[in-house]
C-alpha cells in the first residue's frame, strides 16, 4: 500500500524554503544603498499583501520575515543594517510611484519589525553601535578620491588615507570617522541627486533617492525619526539607548582635545572629561530654558520700557539674546540637517522668534533712521507678537511629561485635518460674498460685505439676517439662510467630525506618539558633530572673535584656542552640573539598600529567544549571535563559588530543556497553523 502524503497548500510547501533560500547575503564591506536594496527586494517578495503591525508580529502573515531576521542574526555583522532597514522603511512610506500606499505602509512595518527584532539579539553595547552608528560621507566627487573600503568590521566609520599634498582642503570633510572639524553633509528632503532601485517581483524598477548622499553622517535612530518608524522607536531596547542618552550615561565625546573624535560610548566618569557633560541633552535643555526665561524678562522690560528715541542698554541686550538664539539655530540646522531639523515640532517656534524678531530689529531701525513715529510704532507691535512663539517654546519642556507630550501630535494632527478641510470653505465662501456683493453693489462694498459673512460664519447669524433685506429685498432672506444652514450647520459640524476623527486615531496609539516626540526632543540635542559647543548667548565669542583667526592660524591651533575659550567661559555650567551629579550621588547612595534590577539587555540573547507577541518562539534555532568581530567579548561574572557554580548550572539546564520543550511545541503549532490557513485559504 503506497504511503499517503500530507496535502500541502502552495504556502506551507513552498514559501518558507522558498524564503530562506533568497535572504540576502550582506558582507560587512558593503556600501550602504547596497544593503538597503538586498533587504528592500526581500522585503517586497515576502509582504505581498497589506497587513497591519499586529498581524506581521502575531499571525501568520509574518512568516515570511523569519528567515531574514534568523539570517541578520546570525550571520550580518554590518554595522549599518539597522539604518538600512529604517531607509528601507523611508523608501516605502515615500514611494510616490507605487498606487498601493497599504501595501508600501505594511512593507514599511514589516522593516521596522525586523529591525527591531535583530535588536533583540545585542548587548548593550552592540546597541550602542548599531543604534548610534552615522553613516559615513559619500568621497568628494570633484577631487574624485575614490572610497575606501573598512579594514575592519567595527561599528564605528573609517577614516581614508591620511596623506594630503598641496590639493588637500585645508579642512576635511567628516568622513566615516567623525572628524569633527566639520558637520556632516547632510541632504535635505528634496535632494534626488542619483538613484537607488529595487525590485518587486514583477521585475520592474522603481527609481529612488541616493541614500548615500541624503543620509550620510545619520545614525539609524535619526533615520527613524524622518521616517516616522513609532513602531521602532517605542520599543524597550531602543528606548533605553534614547534614556541614557539623555541622562548622559551614553556618550559621543569622552575628551576635549585637538584629536578628539566622536564616538558613541558608555559614559565613564573616571576618564570622561567634566566639560563634555555639557553635551548631555538633559543639561543642554536646562540651560536652554533658563536662556528662554532671560530672553522674556528682556522681552518685557523692552516693551514696557518702550523707548522710541534711541536704543536703550537693555534693548540692545536684547539685540545680543536675538542674535545669539538666531545663529544657535543656524548651527542646528547645520549639524541636523533639514530632513531631522523639521520632524521636530518646535522647530516651527524656533523660526517663529526668530522671524519676527528679525522684522521688528528691521522696522526698529528704519524707523530710527527716518524718525518715523508711525514706523517706530510699527516696531513695537511687531516685537509684541513675539510672545505668540516666545511663551509657549519655554514651555516645551512640559512635553517629556507623557500626557502633555502626547498632546502634541493631536495638535499637529488635528492642524493638518483642518488645512486639508479649509479649502471647502474658502471656495464655499468666495461663492457666497461674490452674490452678496453684486446684489448690494450700491449700498455696501467689498470690505463691509467681508466682514459680515466672516462674523455670520462664526455665529452671529442674526446679523446677516438683519442685513439680509439691505442686501437684496428679493433674495437676500432665501440666500443668507442657505449660506447660515451650510457654514454653521453643515461646515461646522464636519469639521469638527474630522477633527475628532484624528484626535481619536492619535490618542489610540498615545505611548507611540508620545515615544517619538520624546526621541526626537532627546536627539536634536546629540546630533552635533561639533566638539566645542558655545551656550547662547557665549556662541557669539566664537562668532565675532574666533572665526577671523581661522584666516590667520591653522586649523588645529584655532580648535586648540576654541576649547580654551570654552573652558574658561563655561566654568560656571560645569560647576553647576558637577554639583547636581554629586547631589544625585549622595542621595542615591541612602537608597542603595535597595538593589537595582537585572539589565535585560547587557546580555546577548539565542536566536531562539525571540518572539513576536512575547510568548511564543519566532525562529528556532540554538546558536547565540556572534559578536562583532572587533567588538571585544563582554567580560563575564565572577564564577568563582563552587557550590553556587553548580546551583546555577543545574538550574540553567534545567531551563535550557523547558526552552526547548517550548521550542518544539511552538513549531508544531506554527507549522500546523500555516497548514490550516492554507487549506483555508485554497
Amino acid at each position: 500500500m503506497a504511503a499517503t502524503t500530507k496535502p500541502q497548500t502552495p504556502k506551507s510547501a513552498k514559501g518558507p524554503r522558498w524564503m530562506e533560500d533568497d535572504v540576502p547575503i550582506i558582507d560587512s564591506k558593503e556600501s550602504f544603498s547596497d544593503v538597503v536594496a538586498k533587504l528592500s527586494s526581500y522585503v517586497v517578495k515576502a509582504i505581498d499583501a497589506a497587513y497591519t503591525y499586529e498581524q506581521l508580529r502575531t499571525t501568520v502573515a509574518g512568516q515570511s520575515l523569519k528567515p531574514l531576521i534568523a539570517g541578520l542574526s546570525e550571520e550580518c555583522h554590518h554595522p549599518a543594517v539597522v539604518a538600512a532597514l529604517l531607509a528601507a522603511r523611508y523608501i516605502f512610506t515615500n514611494d510616490s510611484d507605487h498606487s498601493d500606499s497599504a501595501l508600501n505602509e505594511s512593507r514599511g512595518l514589516a522593516c521596522e519589525l525586523v529591525a527591531w527584532q535583530f535588536l533583540t539579539f545585542l548587548s548593550e553595547k552592540e546597541l550602542i553601535d548599531y543604534l548610534l552608528y552615522e553613516l559615513p560621507e559619500c568621497p568628494d566627487d570633484s577631487h574624485h578620491q575614490p572610497q575606501l573600503e573598512s579594514t575592519d568590521d567595527l561599528p564605528t566609520p573609517v577614516r581614508g588615507n591620511g596623506t594630503s599634498d598641496e590639493r588637500s582642503p585645508l579642512l576635511r570633510s567628516r568622513s566615516g570617522q567623525y572628524d569633527s572639524l566639520r558637520p556632516p553633509r547632510r541632504a535635505s528632503v528634496h535632494d534626488t541627486r542619483g538613484t537607488t532601485t529595487y525590485r518587486d517581483e514583477d521585475t520592474t524598477e522603481s527609481p529612488q533617492i541616493n541614500l548615500d548622499e541624503m543620509l550620510a553622517g545619520m545614525s539609524a535612530l535619526e533615520i527613524a525619526a524622518i521616517s516616522n518608524a513609532k513602531k521602532f522607536l517605542s520599543q524597550s531596547p531602543v528606548q533605553k539607548i534614547v534614556e541614557d542618552i539623555w541622562n548622559g550615561d551614553v556618550i559621543f565625546w569622552e575628551s576635549l582635545s585637538v584629536h578628539a573624535v566622536k564616538k558613541p560610548r558608555a559614559y565613564n566618569k573616571r576618564v570622561a572629561d567634566p566639560f563634555t557633560r555639557l553635551r548631555v541633552p538633559k543639561y543642554q535643555k536646562a540651560f536652554q530654558i533658563a536662556f528662554f526665561l532671560s530672553f522674556l524678562l528682556l522681552y518685557y522690560a523692552v516693551l514696557v520700557e518702550r523707548n522710541p528715541q534711541h536704543i536703550t542698554p537693555t534693548e540692545a541686550l536684547l539685540y545680543v539674546w536675538i542674535a545669539a538664539y538666531a545663529y544657535d539655530e543656524f548651527g542646528e540646522v547645520m549639524d541636523a540637517g533639514l530632513m531631522f531639523y523639521q520632524v521636530d515640532f518646535w522647530s516651527l517656534w524656533d523660526l517663529g522668534i526668530i522671524g519676527v524678531s528679525a522684522a521688528f530689529v528691521v522696522t526698529r531701525i528704519v524707523g530710527l533712521i527716518k524718525n518715523s513715529d508711525y514706523i517706530i510704532d510699527v516696531a513695537f507691535d511687531i516685537l509684541s507678537m513675539v510672545a505668540l512663539f516666545l511663551v509657549p517654546r519655554i514651555f516645551s519642556v512640559m512635553s517629556l511629561n507623557p500626557y502633555f507630550g502626547s498632546l502634541i501630535p493631536v495638535l499637529k494632527e488635528m492642524t493638518k485635518a483642518f488645512c486639508k478641510f479649509l479649502p471647502v470653505i474658502i471656495v464655499l465662501y468666495l461663492g457666497f460674498l461674490t452674490t452678496f456683493t453684486m446684489l448690494a453693489r450700491d449700498r455696501m462694498n467689498l470690505n463691509e460685505m467681508s466682514w459680515l459673512l466672516i462674523k455670520v460664519f462664526f455665529g452671529s447669524s442674526y446679523l446677516g439676517f438683519d442685513m439680509a433685506v439691505k442686501i437684496s429685498p428679493l433674495f437676500g432672506y432665501p440666500l443668507m439662510l442657505i449660506f447660515v444652514c451650510l457654514t454653521n450647520i453643515l461646515l461646522i459640524t464636519s469639521l469638527v467630525s474630522l477633527v475628532s476623527n484624528s484626535l481619536t486615531e492619535v490618542m489610540a496609539h498615545a505611548r507611540e506618539e508620545y515615544l517619538f516626540q520624546y526621541s526626537i526632543y532627546v536627539l536634536e540635542s546629540s546630533t552635533s558633530s561639533r566638539l566645542t559647543y558655545f551656550m547662547p548667548p557665549l556662541n557669539l565669542i566664537p562668532l565675532t572673535l574666533l572665526r577671523p583667526l581661522r584666516l590667520f592660524f591653522p586649523s588645529e591651533d584655532v580648535r586648540r584656542i576654541r576649547i580654551l575659550v570654552l573652558k574658561v567661559t563655561h566654568v560656571p555650567f560645569v560647576a553647576i552640573i558637577w554639583a547636581y551629579e554629586k547631589s544625585r550621588g549622595i542621595v542615591s547612595r541612602h537608597h542603595s539598600t535597595l538593589g537595582k534590577a537585572p539589565n535585560l539587555t547587557s546580555r546577548p540573547l539565542s536566536a531562539g529567544q525571540f518572539s513576536f507577541d512575547g510568548s511564543r518562539d519566532f525562529v528556532k534555532s540554538s546558536t547565540t549571535r556572534r559578536a562583532l568581530p572587533e567588538t571585544p567579548p563582554a567580560a563575564t561574572p565572577n564564577m568563582s563559588g563552587g557550590t553556587g557554580m553548580s546551583k546555577s548550572a543545574s538550574g540553567s539546564a534545567n531551563d535550557v530543556d523547558l526552552v526547548e520543550l517550548v521550542q518544539q511545541l511552538s513549531a508544531q503549532v506554527d507549522g500546523l497553523t500555516a497548514m490550516i490557513a492554507g487549506q483555508q485559504k485554497d
